[in-house]
């Protein structure tokens, strides 16, 4: 899923599930920072402080992400969180859709609400859960499930594959063969492109098991928000025993929004974003109608600026100065999040269910 969903559709589902304006802005711009955090190391300050920090993502990572033994902890507890079912790692380590092991998740974050990172958390947890949707069959580590041949488009998506990969992918130009996308992009769904993350898309494809996968994005992407919805009205209702029999969006929410991400089909994820903002302003979504706050990833304004001074190229070459107003930053809630996601996963829900892959 791309930046209209992560964040645009994550903050209405937010806003509609309960929370505030401000609560719904801080779920929505982690849920999408999962996909721009990608400075690792350690933060280092003029006073001799440290902080760790694990990037979530990969710059450019849909593409050109190929190291297996890196990459399981980047892909495997954010983007690509596997279900654990089947005989074979190979199988295990598969994404599906609403999986037991994606809702255990849920319920980690969900205890998780007197933390002073609670809300950053719910947001980190909500990207990886409503992934499980859109990243369905494809795992975060090398597998013949992540290989993909005939990909086409069932309506008028089609993708101009070629030019994307020499944009992203020049060095690999030269060496094009019938099956490059799956020998270069082994991991997640590179070599399906684009496809799983576009809310409109109906699409096809071959996988290295021969096995013939037939997908429509609208239903499934739908799903993922309904769901996101309930996760949140089990947040504002502690007492709810279980978030998946929340009410979930209303009738007429749903099919506002499911209208909207139908229509909205410009390969700009930020011209979509934008179409968002103005249906949610122009009252297009029952329950609904405010101006959702600007998304600032980098730069001045962005949370990394905010908490340390740190302008975009100034990373590993400027320390900062230590105060408390960093403790209290979105920015170190941001990244404490993403560590206890990926520990949880990683060493407590997966090694639970005999799978061990980091």
């Amino acid at each position: 899923m791309n930046i209209d969903f992560h964040y645009g559709v994550v903050y209405i589902t937010t806003r509609l599930g309960g929370l505030s304006p401000k609560d719904a802005q801080t779920v929505a711009h982690a849920c999408q920072y999962i996909d721009d955090a990608t400075t690792p190391g350690l933060l280092r300050f003029a006073g001799g402080e440290q902080f760790e920090r694990f990037a979530s993502a990969h710059k450019l990572f849909d593409y050109v992400n190929t190291q297996d033994d890196l990459n399981r902890l980047v892909w495997t507890p954010f983007h690509f969180l596997p279900a654990g079912v089947g005989k074979t790692l190979e199988q295990r380590a598969i994404c599906r859709p609403d999986s037991d092991v994606a809702r255990e998740l849920v319920r980690h974050a969900l205890e998780r609400r007197g933390a002073d990172n609670a809300l950053h958390r719910l947001g980190t947890t909500l990207h990886t859960y409503v992934d499980t949707w859109a990243h369905q069959g494809f795992s975060g580590i090398e597998s013949d499930y992540n290989k993909v041949s005939h990909l086409e488009a069932d309506d008028c998506t089609r993708e101009d594959w070629l030019e994307r990969i020499e944009r992203y992918t020049e060095h690999l130009i030269d060496k094009l063969q019938s099956d490059v996308l799956t020998r270069a992009l082994p991991l997640g769904h590179g070599a399906a492109l684009t496809y799983p993350d576009l809310p409109w898309a109906k699409w096809h494809y071959v996988n290295g098991k021969n096995e013939a996968v037939h997908r429509d994005n609208l239903p499934q992407f739908m799903e993922a928000a309904d769901m996101a919805c309930r996760v949140v009205q089990a947040w504002v209702a502690p007492q709810a025993a279980d978030f998946a029999g929340q009410p979930g969006l209303s009738a007429a929410a749903k099919t506002a929004l499911q209208q909207l991400l139908a229509n909205n089909t410009d390969r700009d994820e930020m011209k979509r974003l934008e179409v968002i903002r103005d249906a949610v302003l122009a009252g297009s979504i029952p329950g609904i109608q405010e101006t959702i706050p600007d998304y600032v990833a980098k730069g001045p304004g962005s949370w990394k600026h905010i908490a340390t001074g740190i302008k975009v190229r100034d990373d590993g070459k400027v320390q900062p100065k230590y105060s408390k107003t960093f403790e209290s930053s979105d920015y170190r809630k941001f990244h404490d999040a993403v560590k206890e996601q990926r520990f949880a996963i990683v060493q407590e829900i997966l090694p639970a269910r005999g799978l061990r892959l980091a």
